[in-house]
């Protein structure tokens, strides 16, 4: 079986922004995990961020393409530039991949450095938009293959 990274929140991790437990409930992270095939990693606070901390969205639009081509920035709902961090936590998530040994990755939708699908359009305003998180673009950049909790059973199928 196949190794995978899988977003810290999805199996229970208090990494979210808000400090919440994601309400995302499926067994099969959990067994993955157990049998050391899922690793669990959180760019967001391997990049630096605190626990709790203020929601942080990109704007400039383009999402995480945007971001590697340095034509867009994240920044928080306060107006703070959080860009270094979410920069940091995305090379760190890489570089996880690359040492562990993970071609595929179980993001969280939504999230500005995991979003796989869709992200919020940088403005506050709750509504989402297509495209993706750094940390997704930048691990389909390298080859590694990334889904969202929506696909899950898609990625049960490729894990094998």
């Amino acid at each position: 079986m196949r190794r995978l990274m899988i977003s810290a929140c999805l199996v229970g991790e208090r990494v979210r922004y808000d400090g919440k437990v994601v309400k995302f409930i499926d067994e099969r992270l959990f067994r993955w995990v157990a049998e050391g095939v899922g690793l669990p990693f959180c760019p967001e606070v391997a990049g630096g961020l605190s626990v709790p901390r203020d929601p942080a969205e990109i704007s400039g639009g383009g999402g995480g393409e945007a971001l590697l081509s340095a034509k867009a920035s994240v920044m928080t709902r306060a107006g703070e530039d959080v860009t270094a961090p979410f920069y940091r936590g995305a090379r760190l998530a890489l570089d996880f991949c690359l040492t562990h040994g993970v071609g595929l990755a179980l993001l969280k939708e939504g999230s500005p450095s995991c979003g796989r699908h869709r992200i919020y359009d940088g403005h506050f305003s709750g509504t989402r938009i297509s495209g993706s998180g750094l940390t997704s673009a930048l691990l389909m950049r390298h080859g590694i293959a990334v889904f969202s909790e929506d696909e899950i059973d898609a990625l049960t199928e490729r894990m094998g």
